[in-house]
């Protein structure tokens, strides 16, 4: 593998039935009486929420106040949270919860989530943000921890259908559209219409869950697309943009940071290509303490991986220069780094293009943009192992509903999973292996989770005795 700049980060690894490690939660849980407060003492053990805190009244009612809660009236606790855009669990009543909230309200896609629970934790349900907020997803969470039930209204969820504008945040994808189409395509979908989706990138096992099953596919847009999965920005009015580009950069000593950005956004822009697609920077070694470029990545939040001249030499590439190869000893920089990345089957879709510097820039930046046959975000990716305990569902644990919750894809053996299946959503696809084919089924899950995937790698009893911890 080639070296890099910056280590990449490692995989969220959950082995949930030895070492519990949940998810982060909403980060406030607010109690509106002291009834709450058991159940908010809970939600902060288990991980669910970084603070709790309580009205005025609930508070005095306690006697003693711990000294890390926070008080407050709920409006103004609920208003803070609306300026920070971070989600809430609020123990109450749904009707004051709403009257709270309704002056709060802006606009759907960016109001953060609210979920409401009773005070026994038995009924979750998701208010505000359940899609682009990811309201629906703590909720079901939290359902699975506490042993609750999820009550659902919205149309997607309750005729089990996917629900198109945020299913793909589970397999690693970043979505591109505007909020005007999308809420078109929710209405459509409401309709019962028999939509089509473009897929070009990305992996297609979200196909196989019942409720992916609903749609028409094509692996070329045409007019009656109603969504694109892939990497271009023109594909359809919505878009999941798996990350699958790379873009390769050679530029001359101190290039300055705007001519880079310049740079790069025209090429993307001029080739019809996604920002949203982007899975990293790549270049040459030499390039490895170039300022202007190390800080584009920090700031893009695009890994940076750097390749030795010897291995760029090698790539066949359609723009060679001889000036470059005696300069840094390879001919190409932009193009072969970029399909180096790329690695295996890539696709050269912008070949180099060179900019100068402009007014207040210096430097001259080369760019060119290569697209990888699989999509590459570990960054967002999650393995959870899983065991499933002595067979029965009462004995499972509930770190491990809440990890089955969460995943959007189970791999196992056959029989596990068929064990689990009563617990499984319509959303969620498995992976079904053979007995004793363990590494397959380690390297299948391993590589989802590279992609940006939430998985669960499932195996009986324990996982970190008997199953597949170890070889993970």
């Amino acid at each position: 593998m080639a070296p890099s700049a910056e280590p990449p980060r490692p995989l969220a690894l959950n082995a949930v039935d030895s070492t519990p490690n949940p998810p982060a939660g909403a980060s406030l849980a607010l109690g509106l009486s002291v009834s709450a407060w058991p159940l908010l003492q809970q939600l902060q053990r288990s991980g669910h929420t970084d603070r709790v805190g309580l009205t005025p009244v609930a508070a005095s009612a306690l006697g003693t106040t711990p000294g890390d809660i926070l008080v407050g009236t709920a409006g103004e606790l609920l208003a803070d949270q609306w300026r920070k855009g971070e989600a809430t669990i609020v123990v109450g009543a749904l009707g004051a919860v709403t009257r709270l909230i309704a002056p709060l309200l802006k606009d759907k896609q960016k109001d953060p989530a609210v979920i409401v629970l009773d005070a026994n934790g038995q009924h979750i349900v998701p208010l505000i943000g359940g899609h682009a907020a990811g309201a629906e997803r703590l909720a079901h969470e939290l359902a699975a921890s506490l042993g609750g039930k999820v009550v659902l209204t919205g149309d997607a969820a309750s005729q089990q259908r996917l629900a198109l504008d945020a299913f793909g945040e589970a397999w690693g994808w970043m979505r591109g559209g505007a909020p005007e189409a999308w809420h078109e395509l929710m209405l459509q979908q409401a309709t019962g219409r028999n939509l089509t989706v473009v897929q070009k990138s990305g992996t297609d096992i979200w196909r196989s869950s019942s409720a992916g099953q609903a749609f028409g596919f094509t692996p070329e847009a045409d007019i009656g697309s109603a969504l694109a999965i892939g990497s271009r920005s023109d594909s359809a009015p919505c878009r999941w943009h798996p990350a699958t580009l790379w873009i390769g950069i050679g530029c001359e000593r101190f290039s300055s940071l705007e001519l880079i950005e310049r740079a790069v956004d025209a090429c993307l822009q001029a080739s019809g290509l996604a920002l949203e697609a982007v899975a990293g920077i790549s270049s040459i070694e030499a390039k490895g303490d170039e300022p202007a470029l190390l800080h584009f990545c920090e700031q893009r939040g695009w890994p940076l991986r750097l390749l030795s001249a010897h291995a760029l030499a090698e790539v066949t590439v359609p723009t060679p220069s001889a000036v470059v190869m005696a300069e840094m000893g390879t001919a190409s920089v932009a193009e072969a780094s970029a399909l180096l990345a790329s690695g295996h089957e890539a696709q050269l879709l912008q070949t180099k293009r060179i900019f100068h510097a402009g007014s207040g820039e210096k430097g001259a930046v080369t760019v060119a943009i290569a697209e990888a046959a699989q999509a590459l975000a570990p960054q967002r990716g999650e393995l959870h192992l899983i065991g499933s305990g002595p067979g029965s569902l009462h004995l499972l644990t509930a770190d491990a509903r809440e990890a089955l919750s969460r995943c959007v894809i189970w791999v196992g053996y056959d029989l596990y999973l068929d064990l689990l299946e009563p617990l499984r959503r319509s959303d969620q696809a498995r992976l079904d292996g053979q007995l004793t084919r363990e590494r397959d089924r380690c390297s299948q899950a391993l590589d989802l989770a590279r992609q940006g995937a939430r998985v669960a790698l499932v195996s009986s009893g324990d996982s970190g005795i008997y199953g597949m911890a170890g070889l993970a």
